[in-house]
């Protein structure tokens, strides 16, 4: 099933800059409904695991994209999946956003001072307990990367634009751990994004269709 939130479309939301994106997300989040699967109620007595997430959009040649990593398959969480860098919070960390930074650079050698911040999504809750901050930062091209072999497999970019065309979004269903549960998809060049990933985007998609 398509998802029809997203009917701003692209050619109403082009050309985003790095102060209107800001203004976007500082606004009051639209109010959440089911279909954007972001708001999960974690079981009582899941343990809760914090977490963050950059959400990193690329500026490259006039037009903006999204940058995304895809895991190694032997990790013990998320293995092989689609995903933004980030990770769990540590007890040293001053603010979601730092973990954010600090995980991208461990992961994927992005210097912290290429990155601006520019605001946050709704919090994401996941069936495994994780609650993840996703925080939205604005990338000049070009830059350099260092991918820590361990976790992260590669990277790739899409465009934005993509991502605001509600018809590339589909929803499946899956059963865990007894319940049934809907998540969302996007299938890109051969590449299968889906869950958080996916939920994320949408979300940010919406912030930015406002």
């Amino acid at each position: 099933m398509a998802y029809d939130e997203l009917t701003a479309g692209p050619a109403r939301l082009f050309p985003l800059t790095r102060a209107s994106v800001a203004a976007k997300l500082a606004a009051p989040a639209p109010a959440p409904e089911a279909r954007d699967l972001h708001v999960i109620a974690l079981r009582e007595g899941t343990r809760v695991t914090d977490a963050a997430v950059l959400v990193p959009l690329v500026s490259r040649e006039g037009q903006l994209h999204v940058l995304f990593t895809q895991r190694t398959a032997h990790l013990d969480d998320h293995a092989g999946q689609i995903s933004f860098p980030g990770g769990r919070v540590e007890a040293g960390d001053s603010s979601r956003e730092e973990t954010a930074l600090r995980e991208t650079e461990e992961e994927i050698g992005l210097a912290r001072d290429a990155v601006t911040l520019l605001g946050r999504l709704p919090d994401y809750a996941i069936p495994s307990g994780f609650r993840i901050v996703p925080v939205v930062g604005w990338i000049e091209a070009p830059f350099d990367l260092t991918l820590d072999a361990f976790e992260v497999e590669s990277v790739f970019e899409a465009p934005l634009s993509y991502f605001l065309d509600a018809a590339n979004y589909q929803r499946r269903e899956y059963h865990f751990r007894g319940r049934h549960r809907h998540y969302m998809a996007i299938p890109y060049e051969g590449r299968y994004i889906w869950g958080a990933t996916a939920g994320m985007l949408y979300a940010l998609c919406r912030a930015l269709g406002r």
